[in-house]
């Protein structure tokens, strides 16, 4: 069994708001690089964004269904990251979190308790989530009206690690737009569907209720030796 990243310390926590990617990524690798320093604790971002697309290192542009300059016409921004993955959407609705986190080469046992972290949050609210083999990230399983059974995803995961420490991260569905999901193949994966919790459960879910929902699973999964976290709002 692999060992897991136990921070042994408190992590803060950066509620970002709605925060276009850019100016997103930008803080990202600001934190990032004070954590590589020793400047601040490991840190967990919170963010929502405006809709846009991004493409990971193993992104080659086949799972775009359209043009890159017919995603701006129509609303979308699009960038191409490091981080690990194809195509994903970010939007409105969706709590994208960003744990800039020490791993070392622990990368593997890393998204196994992002994973873990947000399979806590999916049981909170009762639905039934899971790991899927082969894929970093959080499924559901579903029925159609015809009675057969379909894997949706629920959480699409996919980071980065530059010297030592993790940065990208995790994207829960909880009120997304679903329909904006239909103009890529998403995270590259064929005859896969997507989720949310609304959906799951059939009305709107408190964004804020889910933060402090995630926060504490990543309490029980990063720093199982601490009692303490602190919560701030970026301004």
């Amino acid at each position: 069994m692999l060992k897991g990243v136990n921070l042994g310390c408190s992590f803060q926590v950066e509620d970002l708001g709605l925060l276009p990617y850019l100016e997103a990524w930008e803080r990202q690798k600001t934190v990032h690089a004070e954590v590589v320093e020793g400047r601040r604790p490991p840190t967990l971002l919170l963010v929502e964004h405006p809709r846009v697309l991004t493409l990971g290192r193993g992104a080659d542009g086949r799972n775009l269904l359209f043009p890159e300059e017919w995603y701006r016409t129509q609303g979308f921004e699009l960038y191409w990251v490091e981080r690990g993955g194809d195509v994903t959407y970010h939007g409105p609705g969706q709590l994208v979190g960003y744990p800039i986190f020490p791993v070392g080469r622990r990368v593997r046992e890393f998204l196994r308790q992002i994973e873990r972290a947000v399979i806590q949050v999916a049981e909170a609210y009762g639905v039934s989530a899971y790991p899927s083999p082969g894929y970093a990230g959080v499924w559901v399983r579903t029925r159609d009206p015809f009675g057969l059974e379909h894997e949706e995803k629920l959480c699409a995961i996919g980071v980065a690690v530059k010297q030592d420490v993790a940065f990208h991260g995790f994207a829960l569905n909880v009120n997304t737009n679903l329909e904006d999901f239909s103009v890529i193949v998403p995270c590259g994966l064929v005859g896969k569907g997507v989720t949310s919790l609304q959906k799951l459960l059939g009305r709107e879910v408190p964004l804020e209720e889910v933060k402090a929902r995630v926060v504490e699973a990543f309490k029980t999964e990063f720093s199982k030796n601490s009692s303490a976290y602190d919560v701030g709002r970026a301004t």
